[in-house]
């Protein structure tokens, strides 16, 4: 039995600019993401990876899976919230959840591999 259903919101690996994360590579953040995802599961949680394409398909494709499916928590990835160039996306996806999951709890963590810290804050 799940305890909390969790998603993870982030920009899909192949979305991001590397330039901005020094070593950081496609290969690697997909590594993280599905280990975080992995974690939570294994710690009781239905966790679910939301991936971002792009600024204009992301906000509207975050809306339809909270109106499809109920989380407890939400987690926005640093990815999305530190890169000064996505901060109207940002402030777009916590309204997003605001309005579709106002019962979730909403998390932040600080990279691809502390998502379970994060949402153990939450949940």
């Amino acid at each position: 039995m799940w305890e909390k259903k969790v998603l993870l919101v982030g920009w899909h690996p192949s979305a991001v600019n590397y330039d901005k994360w020094p070593g950081l590579t496609p290969e690697k953040l997909e590594a993280g993401l599905k280990a975080d995802e992995s974690n939570l599961n294994d710690l009781g949680y239905e966790a679910t990876l939301g991936f971002i394409y792009d600024s204009e398909t992301g906000v509207a494709a975050l809306a339809e899976t909270l109106q499809e499916t109920s989380f407890d928590v939400v987690l926005i990835g640093a990815g999305v919230r530190r890169d000064d160039d996505h901060f109207l996306v940002f402030e777009q996806l916590v309204n997003i959840i605001h309005e579709f999951a106002p019962q979730a709890r909403i998390a932040f963590n600080t990279g691809p591999t502390d998502s379970a810290a994060a949402v153990q804050r939450w949940a």
